[in-house]
């Protein structure tokens, strides 16, 4: 048996890190699938149920790493931040000062106590900031060294561990230029970039956070008394029945038994307008109860909840990967090894031929004021050398992606749309042609009256037929009975009653002998509708439903019923097609009816009497065009159709299955809820190829100038750093869009 566990991992600085957890967890026995995202520091596992948890970790831990089960121990962002702000704050009490005395002593050469006792200041107040504070960052690079799999602290500790050795040698008598202090600053840089960047991924991933903290923390558990208790929510089981009052919020998923009200359900539909909600009305937990007190029976609790399912749904949507991530995560694996590579040429290289790289340097010296021309040629080598390793971390490389989609997603939870994986994030932003299935997706799926055509007192028609219909359990005539309560139609007890099974009804009301029923109904009983004729036609050629009545023989008129078009339904078709996208309806209804629909939904295309398997054909002809199809539908029906889509967009009011089988959920069945997925995959997928090219782009312009001794190794390693932190604020940024 497959089960999926979560890790929390902690430690971990870069992609190539959390590439060296997923490569040894994958290759444990029994583990069939390991997906690790540095960006929320977990370990997704698909695994034989055989595998013990304590394995796992083990595994983790003997890497290096923290590891516990996922709700085990707080591992949040906030806590991250927390300790590198520590090390931050540490490391620059220290270092703040030696940088003072640094630029002191190189613009006005002014040495407080000689520069023999400065020198040995420098080397013993730079040990700590390195060995001591960023230990975690030397126990990383020594780790590396053993293991010959490097990350982004190898390069750093590479780097602060050849800075220091120059103090180290020039202490011996080497000669050569001490970089020690310059060691330190770039570790308190580094720890810097740390902080920011873990402060910044926080944010990006802090819709999960705001998700758990919606709900209710207490409820009014009703007694058997009519009285109530207020108990902890995590106390109440199934069957359960809590009185909510006005304002506070439904502790748990569950029926309204008793009461009305309007209940704001913004945080599960992103829909700021109410709902109204009456006896026998599903309700979400966490969500507001804004007038009225109702009384509740509890029917989902812990992992059932609606939103303990939301909250997993963007989880696993956040650590997903998008397919432009494989190439990202194809550079970054290969990145560390070419930058040792690099660096040790770069040594060599000005090592071996120092007169190169002196020309180099007198060239550029009166426009950079830290190249110093006169070093040492292994001064020289190590100065390039140690610039080529800090500055070319693959860091922001492995935040690129990972960033966006956490923003991305976390933003489309929270206006109502649950994307199921990275993948199909990336997919909807290059769909061209959006199909639509019609009833329950474009209408609502069920019968209203539309019109009355009478020869009477409309009133009279209306308390007639309603009265006749409301003992009736078909559609139609529940529909009709709506309609006539609502024109407040004066309703009359029947004195008998009978139905006629696909037919019609035939009733007493008020002494008169009434029937209402289908146009074949009325003729079988011999009753006269020429007066109707052209009224007959007109609405059946727009594949309207007719429900006639007669009363004492004499046809009185007739109701026009049809499936109702969502009032969203036109903003979103003509949204769509604003974007360049195409629009087309598939049904099984008849012809005129289905054409009716799409001309007042402005649908493009429709193809109408379809059976299941016809939809998945008509899609698969689409396909084959080279269109990119999203399929949007809400029923049992269309679940093949939403497989074999590119996207498959189920509406969130609809059946489970279709959302099970959907990449994408619209929570509150808007159907601009589809206009809103495009737009997010767009600016996310631009995002996304932003933060690349920004990333691959600093490289390729930063490591030149480090080779040729041209970067200092702190101003490369601050480089670093903002390179980083500018590829995580970018994604924020996304948090800013309006859908």
């Amino acid at each position: 048996m497959i089960e999926t566990v979560i890790l929390d991992i902690g430690g971990m600085s870069c992609t190539s890190c959390a590439a060296r957890v997923e490569k040894a967890l994958g290759q444990l026995e029994g583990v069939s699938a390991a997906h690790v995202n540095f960006a929320t520091q977990k370990a997704h596992l698909e695994l034989d149920k055989s595998v013990k948890a304590d394995r796992l970790i083990k595994t983790v831990k003997d890497l290096g790493y923290e590891a516990a089960l996922y709700g085990s121990e707080t591992r949040d962002g906030s806590d991250r931040a927390r300790k590198e702000k520590n090390r931050l704050i540490a490391a620059w009490a220290i270092t703040g000062p030696l940088m003072i005395k640094m630029l002191a002593e190189m613009i006005f050469g002014f040495f407080l106590l000689g520069r023999e006792v400065a020198f040995y200041i420098d080397l013993l107040l730079a040990f700590p900031v390195i060995f001591i504070i960023g230990f975690p960052v030397i126990r990383e690079t020594f780790r590396s060294l053993f293991t010959l799999s490097f990350g982004m602290d190898s390069l750093i500790g590479l780097g602060t561990l050849a800075a220091f050795a120059t103090g180290i040698l020039k202490a011996f008598g080497s000669g050569i230029e001490s970089f020690a202090v310059v060691g330190a600053m770039i570790m308190s840089i580094n720890y810097i970039g740390n902080y920011l960047k873990e402060s910044a991924t926080g944010k990006a991933s802090q819709a999960i956070r705001q998700l758990m903290e919606l709900g209710a923390r207490n409820a009014h558990l009703l007694k058997g008394d009519g009285s109530y208790q207020d108990v902890p929510v995590d106390s109440l089981g199934k069957g359960h029945l809590v009185l909510v009052k006005p304002g506070e919020k439904i502790p748990l998923d569950g029926v309204i038994t008793q009461g009305q009200t309007s209940v704001d359900e913004s945080l599960a539909t992103g829909e700021s307008v109410p709902v109204d909600k009456k006896p026998g009305d599903r309700v979400i937990g966490a969500t507001v109860n804004r007038q009225g007190a109702v009384t509740v029976r509890i029917d989902k609790v812990g992992k059932e909840t609606f939103l303990a399912q939301i909250i997993q749904m963007v989880e696993e949507a956040q650590n997903s990967k998008v397919p432009i991530q494989a190439f990202a995560d194809r550079v970054t694996a290969r990145f560390v090894p070419a930058v040792l590579i690099i660096s040790l040429i770069t040594f060599l290289f000005w090592f071996f031929f120092p007169h190169i790289g002196r020309t180099i340097l007198e060239t550029f010296a009166p426009f950079i004021p830290w190249i110093d021309p006169s070093r040492t040629a292994v001064s020289a080598a190590l100065y390039a050398a140690i610039a080529s390793l800090v500055i070319a971390c693959p860091c922001a490389l492995g935040l690129a992606t990972p960033t966006a989609l956490m923003v991305g997603m976390g933003l489309g939870a929270k206006n109502g749309i649950l994307i199921r994986n990275g993948e199909a994030l990336q997919t909807t932003g290059a769909v061209d042609t959006v199909i639509f299935d019609k009833t329950g997706t474009i209408t609502y799926g069920r019968p209203a009256v539309l019109a009355v055509t009478i020869s009477g007192d409309k009133e009279e028609f209306l308390s007639l037929l309603g009265s006749a219909e409301k003992l009736s359990e078909h559609p139609l005539a529940e529909a009709v009975a709506d309609y006539a309560l609502r024109q407040k139609a004066a309703f009359v007890e029947s004195e008998d009653f009978e139905a006629f099974s696909g037919k019609g009804i035939a009733a007493r009301l008020k002494g008169k002998k009434i029937l209402a029923g289908s146009l074949a109904f009325l003729k079988e009983a011999g009753i006269d509708t020429s007066t109707y004729h052209e009224e007959i036609i007109r609405h059946q050629d727009q594949g309207h439903t007719l429900v006639f009545m007669a009363v004492d023989g004499v046809c009185a008129g007739f109701a026009a019923l049809a499936d109702e078009i969502k009032p969203d339904s036109r903003a979103a078709v003509d949204a769509l097609r604003n974007m360049g996208v195409k629009t087309i309806m598939l049904t099984g209804d008849n012809r005129r009816a289905a054409e009716t629909i799409a001309r007042e939904a402005g649908i493009d295309e429709v193809r109408a009497e379809l059976l299941p398997e016809d939809k998945v054909e008509a899609l698969k002809r689409e396909q084959e065009k080279g269109l990119r199809v999203a399929m949007v539908g809400d029923g049992i029906n269309d679940a093949p159709a939403l497989k074999q889509a590119d996207v498959g967009i189920a509406i969130g009011t609809g059946t489970d299955i279709a959302m099970e089988t959907a990449d994408i959920t619209l929570v509150s069945g808007n159907l601009f809820g589809v206009v809103r997925a495009i737009r997010l995959s767009r600016a996310t997928y631009k995002k996304i190829r932003g933060n690349l090219f920004w990333a691959f782009f600093y490289n390729l312009l930063a490591v030149p100038l480090a080779v040729t001794g041209l970067l200092h190794p702190v101003v490369a390693e601050t480089a670093m750093a903002l390179s980083s932190i500018n590829v995580v604020g970018n994604s924020l940024r996304l948090r800013k869009l309006s859908l």
